[in-house]
Parts: C-alpha cells; structure tokens; sequence
C-alpha cells in the first residue's frame, strides 16, 4: 500500500471519529475518559497521524457506546427525528444476561438516552463501578434490581426507582430468580 493511500486511509477514520464524537457531544477528553484511551491517541486519530488498529479502535468506541459496524455506518451520524417507535425500532446495544433496548437508531443530536432494560437472574453490569458524566435514573417495572450507588446498596422492586449523577461508582445486579424490567434514561447519552 503506497504512503499516500495509508494516509487517506487514516484521515477517513479519523475525520469519521470526529465526526462521530461530536454528534454524540464529546470532547476527546470525555472520549477519553469514558473509553479509556489516552486523549492524545484520540488527538493522533482524528488529526490522521495515527491509524488504529481495530482493537484500539473497538476500545475508543465503548465510549460512545458504538460497534465497528455502526462506526463505518453513515446512518449512525444522521439525526433520529422520529417521534414514534414500535418494539422493532428498539435498538438491542448488548448481549448475554442483559438487555439494552435503546429507543432510536442514532443518539446523534439527542440530549436524553433512553432504554428499556431486562435483567436475566444473574444479569449484572460487571465486576467494576460504572462512573461517567451526567444523570441518570429508572423505574422497575417488574422483578427486583440490586442497585449500588458510592457504597449505597438497595434491593429496588416494581413500582420503586433511582435517580443519581452518574459520576459516582454505580453498579446494578439481578440477585433474583425471575427476570427483572425496568424502563431508564439518561442525559447527556452515554451508554
């Protein structure tokens, strides 16, 4: 591959990454923070003098959060001006015991995320704390939710909810037998 093809390679991703990264309303300090990539590998991308490897740039996009498929998608950067949306349009952003069902494609724009979430017995958000800016809160429809605030555990039932600023240590776990609902948002979109 000649030099020149590489770079035009490498200014394609990261004018994508820009571009990307401010629809979802993101300095590349918070890109940083959220992914856990340095803010000036971020730098190197997007001013085309680093081109990634697919495994850093998997790990840049958890910040957003986004798939290499979604990334090189141009209808991921278009605007979702819908008002409606039936449970197809519900877009599934995981796999496993736990369920994130996003409403709308694109977050491009959008000042509020919101999810309806299902938790399998033993569904939880992993071994370490969740922390990013913002807020963020939800309602249980059905089951039960072990929620976990800066050291703050409640079991949450139907009918009960939660309501913090996301950069505190969160976690959340269905210690349950039966599946647990529970309708969220947060703002600015972060997950």
């Amino acid at each position: 591959m000649s030099d020149t093809a590489s770079n035009a390679e490498e200014e394609e991703v990261g004018t994508r990454l820009s571009r990307v990264r401010q629809a979802y309303g993101l300095s590349q300090r918070q890109l940083a923070k959220k992914s856990g990539v340095a803010n000036a590998t971020i730098s190197q991308i997007e001013n085309g003098r680093l081109n990634p490897t697919v495994g850093t740039l998997r790990k840049v996009l958890t910040g957003l959060p986004m798939s290499l498929s979604t990334f090189f998608d141009d209808e991921a950067l278009k605007p979702d001006d819908r008002i409606f949306f039936s449970a197809k349009d519900l877009v599934e952003l995981s796999e496993g015991l736990v369920s994130y069902r996003q409403v709308g494609a694109s977050m491009a724009g959008r000042a509020m995320q919101m999810m309806w979430e299902r938790y399998e017995p033993g569904g939880d958000t992993g071994r370490h704390d969740l922390t990013h800016e913002g807020e963020e809160c939800g309602f249980v429809i059905s089951g039960a939710l072990t929620v976990t605030v800066a050291g703050q555990t409640r079991v949450l039932k139907a009918g009960e909810a939660y309501y913090f600023k996301s950069d505190r240590p969160h976690s959340f776990k269905n210690e349950g037998t039966t599946v647990c609902e529970l309708i969220t948002a947060c703002t600015p979109p972060s997950f």
